[in-house]
């Protein structure tokens, strides 16, 4: 059976490839965030219309993205999604965890951990619903916000798309010319001279300009066809995916907006969470408690940017905790029942008997089944190729060695330290931290 699920395992995570272009594309994305010669840190919101629809969050928006959210959900009611009532109290949802934090809100986090404002945060996913506006509070604390279209030239991302044929349906319409004859008729006709000039002829109005992607609210109560353009807009999405997913996966740090949501589909953050934890279990990946972290966040609504130094202690110990024991176990209880690929642990890890000392014991849950620790004796063959490896690594030149660790060590200085036991700890001055988030105490 072991072999079994290792073999679940490789399918899911080493079995998944992406076309050539797109990891060199990826590639050079990191390497130009990596050029910066400090860690960067990979942020995904989540936010996004079928979503919000699906969990009844349309009030934490103010305008026609709240209609447009309603009108997703009713149409998700009709064919079945959502077996609930239309208008749903969104506040109580977001106290209940099922909204994503907005990114304001994830900004005032980062504050409280530590991360300092010249922070590369890259934001996964950018084309978030509501707009670049719903960045402009986490760009005003985090100078270093960037994407894909701020990495990438349109040289590259058009290279990546390749040809695609002109959509006659988005030309624009034009009344076909007249002759030199039918001009001359018509001046004729016009009537008596002098007359005025007439209007200037009218601007050729593009079905974009008409209908947008909200146009339609006003003119209709349903929601046109997607249109030639964007069905391949869609297509063109799944490439940026692609280019998100690689540099989230390889990021220093990884931030969720909104994960395990409960409705059992797979979620980006969701399988980035997942690929980081099979692949370098001891990267900073953050597993944040919504319901509890909505409900700090709550208490300093009316000072929001100015919290109390025991508020950002309690706020930096439970999002430290979440890399660490803690958030494995709430995560396993969490998203494995859900999805497999977002918590391959520890069905897709082994042990050797070197490293069996050193581990804890394990945590089993009501059912019986690990939550954490339990792992298998890695078979013989998979303990081979580990010694190889080790022996390569001892007989490497001293000098490579010691630049790697030096590199290492530097790239780990520019993000808060952590101990033993995966608990972070502030690398800025107390002095600083209190003077930029506590000035009233």
């Amino acid at each position: 059976m072991a072999e079994y699920q290792r073999l679940r395992c490789r399918v899911a995570f080493h079995a998944l490839d992406f076309r050539p272009e797109i990891k060199e594309l990826g590639r050079r994305m990191v390497e130009r965030l990596r050029a910066w010669g400090q860690p960067y840190m990979a942020f995904h919101p989540g936010l996004f219309r079928d979503t919000l629809a699906y969990h009844g969050c349309a009030e934490l928006f103010q305008d026609v993205h709240t209609e447009l959210v309603q009108k997703r959900r009713a149409q998700m009611i009709r064919q079945g999604i959502v077996r609930e009532q239309l208008s749903i109290d969104s506040h109580v949802q977001r106290k209940n965890g099922s909204c994503p934090l907005m990114p304001e809100e994830v900004g005032l986090l980062l504050r409280a951990i530590g991360y300092l404002p010249n922070t590369i945060i890259y934001v996964s996913r950018a084309e978030t619903f509501g707009g670049q506006r719903i960045l402009i509070p986490l760009r005003a604390m985090y100078s270093n916000l960037v994407d894909r279209t701020s990495l990438c030239t349109k040289q590259e991302l058009s290279d990546l798309i390749g040809y695609e044929a002109p959509i006659h349906s988005d030309i624009a319409w034009s009344r076909p010319a007249k002759s030199q004859a039918q001009l001359i008729e018509e001046w004729k006709r016009a009537g008596p001279r002098p007359r005025p000039l007439p209007p200037p002829p009218a601007r050729p109005i593009y079905r974009h300009e008409k209908e947008g992607w909200y146009g339609w609210v006003a003119e209709t109560d349903s929601e046109p066809d997607p249109s030639p353009t964007d069905l391949r807009m869609q297509a063109h999405r799944l490439l940026w995916d692609a280019l998100d997913y690689i540099v989230s996966v390889e990021a220093d740090g990884f931030f969720p907006g909104f994960n395990n949501d409960g409705s059992g589909w797979p979620d980006f953050s969701g399988l980035v969470m997942g690929h980081r934890l099979y692949q370098m279990a001891s990267a900073r990946t953050y597993r944040p408690d919504r319901k509890y972290l909505i409900k700090m966040l709550d208490d300093i609504r009316d000072h929001m940017y100015h919290p109390k130094h025991n508020w950002t202690v309690f706020v930096r110990e439970h999002l430290n905790r979440s890399l660490g024991v803690d958030g494995l176990i709430k995560e396993s209880l969490e998203s494995k029942p859900t999805s497999f690929l977002s918590h391959p642990f520890p069905e897709c890890s082994c042990r050797t008997p070197e490293s069996t000392p050193g581990i804890s014991e394990p945590v089993k849950g009501s059912n019986g089944e690990f939550l954490y620790g339990g792992e298998d004796e890695c078979p013989e063959w998979m303990q081979r190729g580990l010694e190889t490896v080790n022996n390569r690594k001892i007989s490497l030149p001293e000098e490579g060695v010691d630049e790697s660790e030096s590199g290492e060590d530097d790239m780990d200085s520019e993000l808060p330290e952590s101990d033993d036991g995966g608990n972070k700890v502030d690398a800025s001055r107390p002095s600083d931290q209190d003077e930029e988030m506590d000035p009233d105490d």
